[in-house]
């Protein structure tokens, strides 16, 4: 451990979707620097997103310079005091490229792509499992939203990854793994690994063995020659090299974001989290042994603290459009002008005026798993404003996470879960959604529960940071899970009777009927469909 007399900091290098953070924490993981860039977001064809893993690689260098330089304009040594650096990153997100220019052979696939439900029918179709064929080995089902897929459409469709595969030069990683990589040397040596919690979300990791399925590769005709090395959140897995600022420095933490914000909102076995981003997406801790789910849900790794250390695992609920729907209202209806603005506007009308808003933009995750579904607006009258379906964009959030939660209660049962003294089930929400008030409120009225919001919303950077500093000495593990960051918290209370809670449920579950038999016209034609709704 260090001195107390000594200047020590831990950062994390926080990878998302939209955009790219650095953070520099004390050795009371207080922040006292960051800077944050954003990235442009490719959309070439209907369902296709992409990013640029280049330009991914610029926006880490700028935001580890400029807040290096904002800490030291704040009087921190952070050139002399940095003991380790941790990595989170958006997860599923994949990239294929050369080992020997170190180039992309395609721009990176981003998790909520839907182009290879072509894929994914196909073998569904022709594994004998159907679409849970590998959900035993990998607790995931067959979806447009893993790595594995993206990978084989890249193999299937793009000559320059044909080609790289056959010649032995290609390398796969999701972007945790491209990020080492380069950060540690790229073509001069550059250590090709992935941590154990974004490998469980490739569809190719075999769960309990922490390794690479061969069954699963040799079912998918995946080369092991290009995948990563798997390895635990928390170890010393390299250091920054020439080229980057702060070179010189060990990585010493890896997890997928949402592993990341657990560990930073200090889930042990029982507790939940919501982290409210581009999506959302809610876990459960179920301790250190696999809980397979009947319910929809996705079995996956919580976290390993450590080379040695025990597996946490837990249960998984993912949904695709979250923030996105409101980024949505800004960019392309351009309702408000700023995401903050949706509060102020939401706040106009006393509720959403009897308007629901499926966001399935890209299919919808957990608990139904259609990636052929498309979004829907029902409930709209001459008396509908711009407050309505704002707070219905909202509503919308809170409904999916209400989905997955009620699929969680009933695979962990009672047992399963951790409650307050008050005997509460206790939603513990991050994440930078999370500032609305009205969001969070709405939240705890639809659950029925509590909902608490950390000081410091960011917990996501926090776990990545928590992950560096145990394995770079700075934190034991009992100082972590024993609150070494307390701050005050905000909690939420319902205020909506359990009569109106129901109801309104009750009316989110028809606009999700008929959001499916939207989509059975549009993308099956089946002109002999007879389905009769109950209202």
């Amino acid at each position: 451990m260090a001195g107390d007399g000594e200047e020590v900091y831990v950062a994390a290098i926080d990878q998302g979707t939209t955009s790219t953070r650095f953070i520099i924490y004390d050795r009371h993981a207080k922040p006292v620097a960051s800077h944050q860039l954003e990235f442009k977001q490719h959309y070439p064809e209907a369902g296709w997103v992409e990013h640029d893993p280049m330009e991914i690689i610029e926006t880490v260098k700028v935001c580890m310079a400029n807040a290096v330089d904002k800490a030291t304009a704040n009087g921190c040594n952070v050139d002399a005091g940095l003991k380790g650096i941790g990595i989170t990153n958006q997860r599923e997100t994949t990239v294929m490229w050369s080992k020997s220019t170190g180039r992309p052979l395609y721009n990176a696939i981003v998790w909520m792509d839907a182009r290879t439900s072509p894929i994914c029918r196909r073998l569904e179709s022709e594994l004998p499992g159907g679409r849970t064929h590998f959900v035993e080995t990998c607790g995931l089902p067959i979806s447009t939203y893993f790595s594995a897929l993206k990978l084989l459409w890249l193999m299937e469709n793009v000559d320059a990854v044909k080609d790289a595969v056959r010649t032995g030069d290609a390398l796969f990683g999701t972007i945790d793994t491209w990020l080492i990589w380069n950060l540690t040397g790229g073509i001069n040596g550059g250590h090709h690994v992935t941590d154990c919690s974004n490998a469980s979300r490739t569809m190719l990791m075999n769960l309990k063995a922490l390794d690479w399925d061969k069954p699963t590769l040799d079912a998918l005709g995946i080369p092991a020659e290009v995948l990563p090395k798997i390895i635990s959140n928390s170890e010393k897995i390299g250091v920054v090299s020439t080229g980057f600022p702060l070179a010189g420095v060990p990585i010493s933490g890896c997890l997928g974001d949402q592993h990341a914000a657990m560990l930073g909102q200090l889930c042990q076995k029982g507790e939940a989290k919501s982290t409210y981003g581009t999506g959302a997406f809610i876990l459960l801790n179920t301790g250190e042994e696999v809980t397979q789910s009947s319910h929809g849900l996705l079995s996956t790794i919580a976290y390993k603290l450590g080379p040695s250390a025990p597996t946490n695992y837990a249960l998984e609920g993912s949904i695709a459009i979250a923030g996105a729907a409101v980024q949505w209202l800004r960019d392309s209806l351009g309702i408000i002008r700023t995401a903050a603005e949706i509060e102020t506007l939401a706040q106009t009308v006393q509720d959403s005026g009897g308007v629901y808003f499926v966001p399935a933009f890209n299919g919808l995750f957990a608990p139904w798993w259609r990636d052929d579904a498309r979004g829907i607006c029902i409930g709209i009258t001459r008396f509908t404003n711009k407050g309505h379906i704002a707070r219905a964009v909202l509503e919308s959030m809170c409904f999916q996470v209400n989905d997955v939660l009620s699929s969680m209660h009933k695979d962990a049962g009672e047992a399963g879960e951790v409650k307050s003294a008050e005997g509460e089930f206790l939603l513990r929400v991050d994440g930078g959604a999370t500032v609305n008030d009205l969001l969070m409120q709405i939240q705890a009225d639809l659950l029925g529960s509590p909902v608490v919001r950390p000081a410091d919303i960011e917990t996501t950077a926090l776990g990545a940071a928590y992950a560096a500093g145990l394995a770079a000495g700075v934190w034991t593990k009992e100082q972590v899970f024993a609150g070494l960051h307390k701050e005050n918290t905000t909690v939420f209370r319902p205020k909506l009777d359990e009569a109106h809670r129901k109801k309104r449920a009750d009316s989110w579950y028809k606009a999700k009927q008929i959001m499916i038999v939207v989509t059975n016209i549009e993308y099956r034609n089946s002109v002999e469909l007879k389905l009769h709704l109950v209202y």
